[in-house]
């Protein structure tokens, strides 16, 4: 089998990940967390869900964040150097 397309990450890693891309906590329901990055000149306003009470998420949920947060895979990943390196 080959690598996974989405590597593994932790909820600490994807609130780095969007704090790095300057993302801002907007608020909290449960045990889900709702990040959001203002419009600019070259991505749209976007929100992004985090469910905190995971340990670890899988290829689906880390594709959907990816989608949610209007940027590509590689910018995603290489946000922060941890993440960086699993790709």
């Amino acid at each position: 089998m080959g690598q996974r397309r989405y590597p593994p990450l932790t909820p600490s890693e994807v609130v780095a990940i969007l704090e790095a891309l300057h993302f801002t906590f907007k608020r909290q329901v449960g045990s889900h967390a709702h990040y959001e990055r203002a419009a600019d000149d070259q991505k749209p306003r976007s929100v992004v869900t985090v469910d905190k009470s995971i340990s670890e998420f899988w290829d689906e949920a880390v594709k959907s964040m990816i989608r949610q947060s209007n940027f590509t895979r590689e910018e995603f990943y290489s946000a922060t150097k941890k993440t960086a390196k699993k790709i």
